[in-house]
């Protein structure tokens, strides 16, 4: 008797994936710049090669043609965050309508409306300075997966149309399924307008290729050390020389901030992702996903997944990986662990997709704060300033944070800067071990909630109230 075929695991799916993130393997991929060697002068100095940096340089010359701005990165231009994530590029400045009505209700709706804003400027850029980054306005979908993930989406849909936001669609799960076929999908929420996908890596080298071109000098492999005041302006030290500068602009984010004070407001957070082969047209006819929006399911832990331009399908997120003492490094990026959940978690999602095979599989680490969104602010007499915390939506909201960071290098009082957003702080996390004991606490919470019909427990209500909150 014959003996029946063996199944593939979901972790046989993973024996080729490469160790590297698919959007920097890439044969388009800019070789780097030369590093600073000796001293150099600006107006302008910006500390970190990532979007937040990109949109400050670029965004101050477009304000100012004759403003010297310089841009030092301790690696390569794109090579962290801002080449790691998933590509979604949202309006939301807030984390979301749920987290802004939380702590913004009486500025949401205008809130919203900059986002937007921001989002079509990101639009109107990739455009003017011929960006190659794939952009697709496609919106995104939140996806309920449990029964009463169905009753919060339908609320959030109220809150939407509340604001007078007309952008956003409840689905049911056979309208729901009719764009994206999962035996998991239950119902929908599509923000049809405010989320675009992308290719991360290539947005970034594109803003370095138009940040270039208006003359911008970029230096690589220029890590910033120190900063000092110096005179009437600052100094910031590098491994081979120095940068004098009237202003800086801090974008290291999930790195240790120049400014130390800011520290506390950070904690880093590994976040994974998955990359399959492309899907073929079979393949493709198994899920539907013709209109290619971005999906994320409704969980505290949750996967957010996209298909990009060669029909691969990104499945990321589930799992929140924090190290004690908060430390970014190299050996970080990669959990086997998280790859194999990941990877069940998507068969069980995907169950016609049997057999599909990772290309890719790495981590990152997310700048989070504990409101979820970015906070601001100056230091040094108002000669340097900040912005981070974006939690995971950095890819849209870093373009908001370079308009706050000029604004606020230009003691200029904005729309921007009025707002209580941009005028609070987050909580700082507590120091270690309380830090590290509080998250692990946080994260099993969250889980239990999960699979409890979305109670919250104590510890969490706590949390909520206090305002402090754990997320990627």
């Amino acid at each position: 008797m014959a003996r029946a075929a063996m199944t593939p695991s979901p972790v046989h799916a993973l024996a080729d994936a490469a160790p590297t993130p698919f959007w920097l393997d890439d044969p388009a991929r800019p070789d780097a710049l030369p590093a600073l060697v000796g001293d150099e002068s600006c107006d302008l100095l910006v500390v970190g090669g990532g979007y937040s940096g990109l949109w400050t340089a670029l965004i101050a010359k477009e304000r100012d043609p004759q403003r010297d701005v310089v841009l030092i990165e301790g690696a390569e231009i794109g090579w962290a965050a801002s080449g790691r994530n998933g590509g979604f590029c949202a309006a939301s400045l807030t984390h979301g309508l749920g987290n802004g009505l939380a702590r913004w209700p009486g500025e949401l709706a205008t809130l919203e409306e900059l986002g937007i804003h921001n989002l079509d400027a990101i639009e109107d850029a990739v455009a003017r300075y011929g960006i190659d980054c794939s952009f697709e306005r496609t919106g995104e979908i939140d996806i309920a997966t449990e029964p009463h993930q169905i009753a919060e989406l339908k609320d959030a849909a109220k809150d939407a149309a509340e604001l007078g936001l007309d952008r956003h669609t409840f689905l049911d799960q056979d309208e729901l399924r009719a764009e994206v076929d999962s035996p998991t999908f239950r119902a929908g929420l599509w923000d049809r307008d405010g989320v675009a996908m992308l290719n991360p890596a290539r947005l970034a080298w594109g803003l370095k290729q138009a940040c270039l071109g208006l003359g911008v000098r970029i230096y690589e492999r220029t890590r910033a050390t120190t900063l000092a005041s110096e005179g009437l302006g600052m100094a910031v030290r590098t491994p081979y020389g120095r940068v004098f500068a009237r202003h800086v602009a801090l974008g290291t984010n999930a790195f240790p901030s120049l400014v130390k004070r800011v520290r506390p407001y950070i904690a880093p957070v590994y976040d994974h992702a998955l990359m399959t082969e492309p899907l073929s047209e079979e393949q493709l006819a198994a899920i539907g996903w013709k209109n290619r929006q971005g999906l994320s399911d409704s969980n505290n832990h949750f996967h957010y997944f996209r298909i990009t331009a060669d029909n691969r399908i990104l499945w990321g997120g589930y799992d929140i990986v924090y190290r004690y003492g908060g430390g970014v490094r190299a050996e970080y990026d990669h959990h086997p662990a998280t790859y194999e959940k990941l990877a069940r978690h998507f068969f069980r999602c995907f169950p016609q997709l049997e057999g599909l095979r990772f290309s890719h599989a790495w981590g990152g680490a997310i700048d989070t704060c504990s409101r979820f969104s970015a906070f601001f602010g100056t230091a040094h007499a108002g000669r340097v300033a900040y912005a981070a915390g974006y939690t995971g939506l950095g890819v849209g909201a870093t373009r908001f944070g370079a308009e706050v960071m000029l604004d606020l290098l230009a003691g200029e009082r904005t729309e921007r800067t009025e707002l209580e957003m941009v005028r609070s702080k987050p909580l700082p996390f507590p120091p270690e071990p309380l830090r590290w004991a509080g998250i692990g606490i946080t994260q099993w919470s969250m889980t239990r909630a999960d699979t409890h019909g979305g109670r919250r427990n104590l510890w969490l209500k706590a949390m909520d109230k206090l305002g402090l909150g754990f997320d990627s």
